[in-house]
Formats: C-alpha cells, structure tokens, sequence
C-alpha cells in the first residue's frame, strides 16, 4: 500500500533508537522527510546513517536537542519550524516502589513523556489548522491502562498521554488534521534488551528463558508471548501517519500484543 506520505515532513522525537528509529526508518522508507531528534549529536547522527542505510532516503535532517527543557523545546522549533507529522515518542522508565519515587521523580518524568507532546502540539496544531492537514501521535503504553505497580509514575504520564490525544483531537472537528495515540506492549527496545541480557548473564540463563519467565509472571495476560520489534509497533505508527488513515481520529490504538484484555 502507498501511503502517501512522499510530500510530508515528520518529526520524531526520542527517534535515535527503539520504537522512535523504526518509526523514523518506516516514514522515511514511505518517501516522508524525517526530522531524527534525540539529545546527543553523536546518537542523532548514528540513526540517521542507519536510516539512510535502511532506506537510501536523503530526506533526513538531525536535532540534537533535549525537549525536556525549555532552551531545547525553542531550539527544535527554530530549527524545525513547521511539520505536517509531529510524532511524540520521547518517554523514559524506570522502575521504582512508590514510597521511594520523589518529587523531583514526578516532575521530571511528567516534563519529560507528557510536557514535551503538550508543547510541541501547541507549537505544531496551529501551523497544521493553517493547511487544513496533519497529524500528531502520542507513543503511549499499555501500562497508560494497566499501571504497573513497579513504576506507578510512568503509568501515570501514560494514561495522561491517551488522555490528553484524544482531548486534542476533539480541537480538530471537521478538519484534516487527526490526533491519536498507540499503545505499545512490551517492547525489544534498547533498555529492555540491556535489562533482558543483564538478568540472563547474572543467573547463568538464556535470554529466552527470561523472557519466557517474564511473559508467565509479569505479562501473564499476553497473547504474543514475546517482546514485539520496535518495526511492529512502527507499522502502525506509519498507517495512522497517513492521508489513507483519514478516518482515525481520537482513538488509543494498541499494538500491545494482546496485553490488555479489555475489548474496548
């Protein structure tokens, strides 16, 4: 299927690796102009050879910039002025018991996986009202649904990001323009392989059998029974993307591998 998608420019923010690169390395490969954005230049400038790797595409453009802060969120739009897709992947994790997750925790996670998609859609909406298309994705989580008592805090900002999609898409009535978000599962990311391979070599196991023992104990209720690829969830991410994905609009699609048990 084309998607048609050779004429727009999309951000991506978080997108020097895991889902944010495969989601990159999928927009690029449709014929879009991707905008890599992460905090290091030496990491921008590694995914976007990568992606030109993958895809021979010549339309890719680096932003070192870290969107967690003011100073970075001004400097992205001097140099990225307008998109037609603004996707917000940038998140971080960690897992920590409630009692022992500090303010400063808090905040800093908030600023970081919900601020930075409020900004840039602020910055970003009104440009796309202006020509009557766009999109905006927010990267949320099915733990946006089913928070995960070991790390409450990202859950939270998770839900907020499903939240504040569809309130977003409510501003769009009767336009071009559509605002969703995805909810990915349990994801062979980067961190997650590091987390996987260090369990493994600490307890003398294959990295299998901890994955095996994670879907049985922690995600018991997946489908899958693995860790998706960053390039499954981006498939998702591209469609949606998409002037041929015209009809979706406010929704909390999943790619969650079946996780989340609710119908609705």
């Amino acid at each position: 299927m084309d998607l048609q998608l050779k004429d727009k420019t999309a951000l991506v923010t978080g997108s020097t690796g895991g889902i944010g690169l495969a989601i990159a390395e999928a927009l690029a490969r449709e014929g879009a102009a991707v905008i890599v954005n992460g905090r290091s230049q030496t990491r921008v400038n590694e995914a976007i050879n990568r992606i030109r790797n993958e895809t021979s595409s010549s339309h890719l453009k680096g932003i070192a910039a870290d969107l967690s802060t003011d100073s970075g969120l001004q400097q992205l739009a001097r140099e990225a002025s307008d998109v037609d897709i603004l996707v917000n992947n940038l998140g971080i994790y960690e897992a920590k018991p409630f009692d022992q997750i500090t303010d400063d925790d808090w905040r800093h996670i908030l600023e970081v996986n919900l601020m930075s998609g409020v900004r840039l859609s602020r910055h970003y909406l009104p440009k796309m009202r202006q020509r009557n298309w766009g999109r905006v994705v927010f990267i949320s989580s099915e733990s946006g649904v089913q928070i995960p008592v070991e790390m409450i805090h990202y859950g939270v900002t998770k839900t907020a990001q499903i939240a504040l999609a569809r309130g977003l898409a409510e501003t769009t009535v009767g336009s071009g323009i559509t605002v969703n978000s995805v909810l990915a599962g349990p994801t062979r990311s980067e961190g997650v392989e590091s987390f996987v391979g260090g369990l493994a070599r600490g307890r003398g196991v294959s990295e299998k059998q901890v994955e095996q023992e994670f879907f049985q104990n922690v995600r018991p209720t997946s489908l899958l029974k693995r860790f998706a690829s960053p390039a499954e969830v981006a498939s998702l991410v591209a469609y949606i993307c998409s002037p041929v994905a015209s009809a979706i609009n406010g929704a909390a699609l999943r790619a969650d591998g079946g996780v989340v048990r609710a119908i609705l």
